[in-house]
């Protein structure tokens, strides 16, 4: 999920004809919660710098429906990036089995990436 829509069809496109993968995708976060299944999905991919509810707080709101849920957080902001990465042990202690990646990101890197991931 990516508040932007190019970035958004373009991630869909990549993981479905690399991989054949069957992807929804949704550019606002209400929406995407409420069409949040429990036990559906084996990886959601979340932007964390969104309008409404930012990718930690759809987090949060996901993992409360299906708490084995994966996800992967997306972001193209160093600052974030950076922080994740300097606190990576005390994130990943709170949020369990989850992952990050920043964008932009060569297309087989992602593939490679949410492969490993799924």
């Amino acid at each position: 999920m990516d508040d932007e829509a190019d970035v958004n069809l373009l991630f869909k496109i990549i993981l479905e004809e690399n991989n054949q993968l069957m992807v929804h995708s949704y550019t606002d976060a209400i929406t995407a919660l409420r069409n949040f299944r429990s036990g559906f999905y084996d990886l959601v991919l979340l932007d964390i710098k969104m309008p409404k509810m930012n990718g930690f707080e759809l987090y949060k709101e996901i993992s409360r429906i299906d708490p084995k849920v994966k996800v992967c957080f997306l972001t193209a902001s160093e600052k974030y990036y950076e922080a994740f990465r300097r606190e990576e042990e005390e994130i990943n202690a709170i949020l369990g089995e989850n992952y990050f990646i920043q964008k932009p990101i060569e297309n087989m890197e992602f593939i490679k990436t949410i492969m490993n991931i799924i």
